[in-house]
């Protein structure tokens, strides 16, 4: 069962990205969407950080290539899924 820190990311992706919540899967990658694009990906990183309350670094922004990858660079920031 996803956990409630899970839970807020799917639907911050959904939020961002302007796509259901069924389409929020680790495999899901940035650019494989006509939704996620370099505009709507600053939009996902606002929208991560204000869910979480973190500020992301430059490289984590950049590095942040995937769902999966989302959750690895959220759990840095002490963000437990």
């Amino acid at each position: 069962m996803a956990s409630e820190n899970q839970n807020k990311l799917i639907a911050a992706f959904a939020t961002a990205l302007n796509i259901n919540t069924t389409l929020v899967k680790d495999e899901l990658a940035y650019n494989t969407i006509p939704e996620w694009d370099s505009t709507a990906h600053m939009s996902l990183i606002a929208e991560l950080e204000d869910v979480f309350d973190i500020m992301l670094d430059t490289d984590d922004i950049i590095d942040m290539s995937s769902v999966l990858k989302a959750k690895e660079i959220v759990a840095k920031y002490g963000v437990e899924l």
